[in-house]
């Protein structure tokens, strides 16, 4: 027995939808398929309930334009044949969806329950197609409504699972009838009203846990957009690489900070049974992507990964006062507890004259108004100054279980990131030592993630970024020195020197991913002229770590851009 899910990628549309068949046509034995939404249509139908609460009679063309993109997603997925049904049913729930907020739209109210039960059509309508497809091709298998099945409490919007009920609910209520494939929507649940509950950010993912759970599967398949977790995100960092295995503690410290393959919840059931998980590539089936256990599998790399998490906050309570008194923490703590505000990082020195914690951006303002009414007394004493917020942060963690008892991984985490001129406001790491935390300034952050990178996982290998002002007899020349080195310096040393700017009199070329040397002098002559000021606001734009920049030119021009 098996568990896959499928994210909205992977059912975005109807191409996409046929490789997930093809997926579960070709996997073996007993198997429980749950799906995403199609991609966007969560977002859609929160656009939709949203303008119907405030009146705006447009959301009837968000439903509209869900209406039209599963109907061309029959369309293309069935044969003519087989539409009719799957049709009527994709009508049907557009129709209970107008009914339901023409509601909300009358009385100008959203409440939590409503909501969920708009959020859920996303995944009913995605796992249908899927299994008229899968029907269409004479593959025998079972749909099943998860609110049948998965118990939940009454948090609407963010339920969780009672595991108990939903195992017995599996139990007594599911007759495989000699198939072997069931299909389910991810993301919904019910609570012991009946009533339709959703079960937050990364909801489907938890599904899938929830029924490898009561199922005894003997593997979790998180099918995804990606080849497994990464060493670093792949969109900042050409050179990160799959991360074959990770432990479940490593896997979760990642999803933490940032890395959105697996929604940390989703481990929490499968670990409770010691299910693996494997990440999967949907595009890419035969990769054979990450493979989570309970075990730490050890590698050449003392670091697993490297995330972050931006639009951070940092708040300070700092002040003399607080020296040797018990129960500013507490009070800190409990203030931020009642205004639902999440603590992303706690430091305190242990001078205990300042506690710092860092919370997302957009619930720093509320932060520090309850923060500064709890102190209200303290802070008019000047014992304790006003909070007041840090923004624009961002926060790059390194994680690892085998960095524990290993010296100097903090120095070269620190190290990597203060060569090239990061400053870190502040600084976490858990005892587990599994975790090192940074919090640096946003506009520093893909620089971070790079040369963190560069120092755990690249094997000594440097990337160098030169700009050259002035390209007469001594800058040409360097030029072709340079040209002429590139290789040796690459292979013998490790160190990959590019040139991303070639700046003369007249104009600049400029490339963050490296000048062709070969061309350089024709390019160079076609490109627009431009100021030393807009050089300079380029190379501060693109931040590029281990720069170096070379001043051949015979004018003074450039001095006064130097710092």
């Amino acid at each position: 027995m098996i568990t896959l899910k499928f994210g909205g990628t992977s059912v975005g549309n109807a191409t996409n939808m046929r490789l997930v068949s093809d997926i579960i046509a070709h996997s073996s034995g007993r198997r429980i398929v749950v799906l995403s939404a199609m991609s966007k249509v969560t977002d859609k139908l929160n656009t939709a309930a949203q303008r119907a609460e405030n009146g705006d009679s447009t959301y009837t063309d968000v439903l509209e334009d869900i209406k039209q993109q599963h109907i061309a997603a029959c369309g293309e997925l069935l044969t003519q044949s087989h539409q009719s049904g799957p049709l009527s049913q994709i009508i049907q729930h557009i129709h209970q969806l107008e009914e339901l907020l023409s509601s909300v739209f009358l009385l100008r109210e959203l409440t939590p329950r409503v909501k969920d039960l708009v959020a859920s059509y996303g995944e009913l309508l995605s796992s249908l197609l899927v299994s008229a497809h899968l029907k269409d091709r004479g593959i025998a298998h079972r749909w099943i409504d998860s609110r049948e099945i998965i118990v939940s409490d009454d948090q609407y919007g963010n339920a969780k699972a009672d595991l108990i009920a939903t195992q017995a609910n599996f139990s007594s209520k599911l007759d495989w009838n000699d198939l072997d494939i069931l299909i389910a929507p991810g993301f919904i649940a019910a609570n012991k009203t009946k009533h339709t509950t959703t079960l937050g950010r990364g909801g489907s993912d938890y599904s899938a846990a929830i029924y490898a759970y009561v199922s005894k599967s003997t593997e979790l398949q998180i099918w995804t957009d990606v080849s497994g977790m990464m060493t670093a995100d792949p969109r900042i960092c050409a050179k990160a690489s799959t991360i074959a295995t990770a432990s479940y503690d490593e896997a979760m410290e990642l999803s933490h900070f940032g890395a959105k393959v697996i929604y940390p919840p989703t481990l929490l059931p499968v670990m409770h049974e010691n299910i693996p998980v494997r990440i999967k590539n949907t595009f890419e089936p035969s990769h054979p992507g990450t493979l989570i256990t309970r075990e730490v599998v050890k590698s050449d790399h003392l670091a697993c990964g490297i995330s972050s998490l931006s639009n951070i906050a940092m708040i300070q309570l700092e002040g003399s006062g607080m020296v040797g008194i018990p129960g500013f923490s507490a009070r800190l703590f409990d203030t931020l507890a009642r205004q639902s505000i999440n603590i992303i990082l706690i430091t305190q020195g242990s001078s205990e004259h300042s506690i710092c914690i860092a919370v997302n951006e957009d619930d720093s303002d509320r932060a520090c108004a309850a923060i500064n009414q709890q102190f209200a007394l303290e802070i008019h004493q000047q014992a304790v100054q006003p909070a007041t917020p840090q923004k624009k942060l961002s926060i790059i963690a390194i994680v690892g279980d085998q960095m524990k008892d290993h010296t100097g991984i903090s120095g070269r985490f620190f190290s990597a990131l203060g060569k090239n001129g990061i400053s870190i406001r502040a600084i976490a790491q858990g005892s587990s030592e599994r975790n090192i935390s940074a919090v640096i300034q946003s506009e520093d952050a893909n620089k971070a993630i790079l040369v963190t990178h560069e120092a755990f996982f690249e094997a000594g290998r440097k990337e160098v970024h030169v700009v050259i002002a002035g390209l007469g007899n001594v800058g040409s020349k360097l030029v072709a020195q340079i040209e002429q080195q590139q290789n040796y310096l690459l292979e013998k040393l490790r160190i990959d020197l590019r040139i991303v700017g070639l700046v003369n009199s007249r104009h600049a070329l400029l490339d963050s991913n490296g000048i062709n040397l070969s061309t350089h002098a024709q390019v160079l002559d076609a490109c627009p002229s431009q100021t030393i000021q807009q050089v300079t606001d380029w190379l501060i734009e693109r931040n590029l770590r281990n720069s170096i920049f070379v001043d051949v030119t015979a004018q003074g021009d450039f001095i006064n851009h130097y710092t």
